[in-house]
């Protein structure tokens, strides 16, 4: 079979119950000043970089899983990226019985941890995959999602990685093809805030706010919460 983070798999070896999270360090006082320049730029343009072979087999495995439980199409499909070990991918999978989830992310570690975290729905599928190929391969193929979580992806917090940030990279264009209720959530209030620029950059409606619930997620969102951090989420309908 779906937690959500793009952190390093030494990360997800801490006890994810106990309010040991470190806080995010930047050297930026607010949102970069190159956000909108950087969507703008991508926006324009098309990645032609080679699919890495492991995602063209996951694509496949997903598109063959969803044809076996949507033949008809009618479910609506929901992408939990960035998903982890898969906490949340099965929370989703939970709130939306009538939905098909995806849950991806990029390791292998995390990926396998998910059996800690799987429920007894059928409606799920959590997988390892390259987002920035995945979305592209979704996008050409045409896939409309219902919903689209990305939650707590990697901040890349230093102001020289801001390309690495998914709203100001190649991918972003492929994020808002596939529609849908994006909704991001981060630790990090100058992500989201990022975020939500660059949603409006693009043409959509988007606000920066404060997330809070009595129930967490994902792992990573109870430890943030445990260690005394607030959460920030930016939603638009794409």
């Amino acid at each position: 079979m779906g937690l959500a983070s793009e952190v390093s798999d030494t990360d997800v070896l801490f006890d994810m119950n106990k309010g040991n999270s470190r806080t995010i360090t930047t050297n930026q006082e607010g949102p970069h000043e190159k956000v909108p320049e950087l969507v703008k730029k991508h926006l324009k343009s098309a990645s032609k970089k080679p699919f890495n072979q492991h995602t063209l087999d996951a694509f496949k495995l997903v598109s063959q899983w969803l044809d076996t439980m949507n033949p008809d199409k009618v479910k609506p499909l929901i992408m939990d990226s960035c998903c982890g070990v898969g906490e949340s991918t099965a929370v989703i999978a939970d709130l939306h019985p009538d939905a098909l989830v995806i849950g991806v992310d990029k390791s292998a570690l995390r990926i396998r941890k998910h059996d800690v975290y799987a429920n007894n729905h059928s409606n799920y599928l959590v997988i390892r995959a390259d987002l920035n190929d995945f979305w592209r391969l979704a996008s050409q193929h045409e896939w409309q999602l219902h919903k689209h979580y990305l939650l707590y992806p990697n901040p890349y917090p230093k102001s020289a990685q801001v390309q690495k940030r998914w709203h100001t990279s190649s991918a972003f264009k492929d994020i808002l093809a596939l529609g849908g209720l994006v909704e991001v959530r981060s630790n990090w209030k100058i992500y989201i805030e990022e975020f939500a620029i660059a949603l409006q950059t693009a043409g959509f409606s988007a606000t920066a706010e404060l997330y809070q619930s009595d129930t967490p997620t994902t792992p990573f969102e109870r430890k943030y919460w445990a260690s005394g951090q607030q959460s920030w989420v930016v939603k638009a309908e794409l």
